[in-house]
Order: C-alpha cells, then structure tokens, then sequence
C-alpha cells in the first residue's frame, strides 16, 4: 500500500479532497500491496490525460472549498435605488457562483420596513423561485417571525450572497468578498432601523468577527459598513440563529424564539413603527 501511495503522489495526487476515505477499492488495494509489486520489474506507466473531467460534484465542491485564489474585486457600486441595484448586480459578473445558479435572488419583503433580515446564500428552492427563504427554513423563519407579529409585509429579507453555493456548501471568502459591497450598499438603501442577521456567515461577515454564532446570537452589537460611505450612522443588529441549523439541531428553537422576543421587545421600546402593506 506504501508503493501504491508513492505511486500516486509522484502522479500528482498530493492533496485529500474528499471528507472521507473512499474504501470501496479497499480489498483491491490489498491485494495488490505484496512485497512483489513494492519493487516492480518494469516502470509502472502515467495514466494519459483524461480528455473528459470524471470529477464527481463533490469532489468539485471540495475543491473548491480549497481553492484561495482572490475573486476579482467588483466595481465602485453607483446604484441609488433599489431598482438600479438589482440591475447592477445582475450585470456583475465577479461573482463565480452566477455561472452555477439558475437565477439572481435578490430580496422578498418591503423595502420600507423598518427590519432588514440578511441570511447566508440561496438554497435550491430559493434558486429555482428567485426569492429568498421559500424552502422549508424559510417556511420556519415565516412561522417563528409571524408568532412575534412579523411578516414579509413589514420586513424585508436578503442575503450575503446573490447565487445559490454548488450543492448549498459554505461559501468561500472569495465569493463573500465579491458580493460585500453590493451587500452594504443595499443595507445603505433600505437604511432599516434594525438589522437581524441569520446564521454565523452573516453575522461574522457583517460584524467583521470571527466569534461563532452560539456566542454571538442574542447579543446587540452595531453595524458599520466598511465599504460603502453611503451610510453614516451604526444599526442596531441581532444576530440569531439560521432556519436551517434549527431544523438539524431543534433543541437551539428555544433560544431563537428567546432572540425574536428580544427584538420584538427592541421594537416597541424604540417606538418603531410596523405596519402591515
């Protein structure tokens, strides 16, 4: 078996990108790890070039997980509407992952609302609809918001990124780069009084941290923008829990219904308005 991974480094094969151990050749290694091949009588040749990629999905994704080449940074984002900034997200093309997706999902909601909700990426549903949070934790989201008296009437909701990931993965640093100062620039044009950003991706990025969301959820803390000066003065955010992780880890409910009390009561201490359009 020494022999054979020699064999495979000196063929370039010098990175693990899967998670696990593909042991369904197992058996055939093993027979094939005898002292006699350890030193073979004549050179064991390169495979040729393959013409066609055989690289499964997964693997593709992995890959791409370590892939740490910078995406190119986009142009100076002009839009003054929200109406303008779809259109220039839509022209952007620095992005990869529009290569991938069906379709730009941008916002569902109000734009008046007072609350602005940022998750992380589009999933599959999101993807095939163009709208954000209409899979099965955006149905969780819509039920937990409508138990504090919020609906997509009186908030309006978004994401990091505009693309849904290649089989839903994390997104990549490039990729998050990429779509920021679109972020910020639609945060700046819907000016909300309060931010409420689901899950860790959102939280870290728009908070420039790396505290992970079990310590960061519940907690205000004041956004700034970093790279658009359009907005001026800190909003008051609330990082909570993503829809998703609830649904894989239902013990967490508990504190986000704990978060969307907190920020209901925010709302009636700060006399914000909500109403129904």
């Amino acid at each position: 078996m020494l022999a054979e991974l020699e064999w495979q480094i000196e063929a370039g094969a010098d990175e693990a990108i899967g998670d696990v151990a593909d042991m369904r050749n197992w058996k055939g290694l093993a027979a094939k790890a005898q002292p006699a091949i350890q030193q073979p009588a004549t050179p064991i040749p390169f495979p040729a070039p393959a013409t066609v990629s055989t690289v499964s999905p997964a693997a593709s994704a992995a890959a791409a997980r370590h892939e740490h080449r910078p995406a190119p940074i986009p142009r100076q984002v002009t839009a003054e509407t929200v109406e303008a900034l779809r259109a220039e997200i839509a022209a952007f093309d620095g992005c990869p992952l529009k290569a991938t997706a069906m379709n730009l999902v941008f916002a569902d909601g109000n734009p008046a609302a007072p609350i602005m909700l940022i998750g992380e990426a589009p999933g599959e549903d999101e993807d095939r609809q163009s709208k954000p949070f209409v899979g099965v934790s955006g149905k969780l989201l819509d039920a937990m918001m409508a138990a504090a008296g919020f609906d997509r009437t009186n908030t309006y909701i978004s994401n990091i990124l505009f693309w849904r990931p290649p089989g839903n993965r994390t997104p990549t640093d490039a990729e998050i780069a990429s779509c920021i100062p679109f972020v910020e620039r639609h945060i700046a044009l819907i000016n909300p009084k309060i931010l409420v950003l689901l899950g860790g991706v959102s939280a870290k990025t728009l908070l420039r941290t790396k505290e992970g969301i079990t310590r960061l959820r519940g907690r205000w803390a004041d956004y700034t923008p970093q790279t658009d000066s359009k907005l001026t003065t800190p909003i008051p955010c609330l990082p909570i829990y993503h829809p998703a992780y609830l649904l894989r880890q239902p013990n967490a409910k508990r504190q986000a219904w704990n978060d969307i009390l907190m920020l209901k009561k925010r709302v009636i201490e700060s006399n914000i308005l909500i109403t129904n359009t």
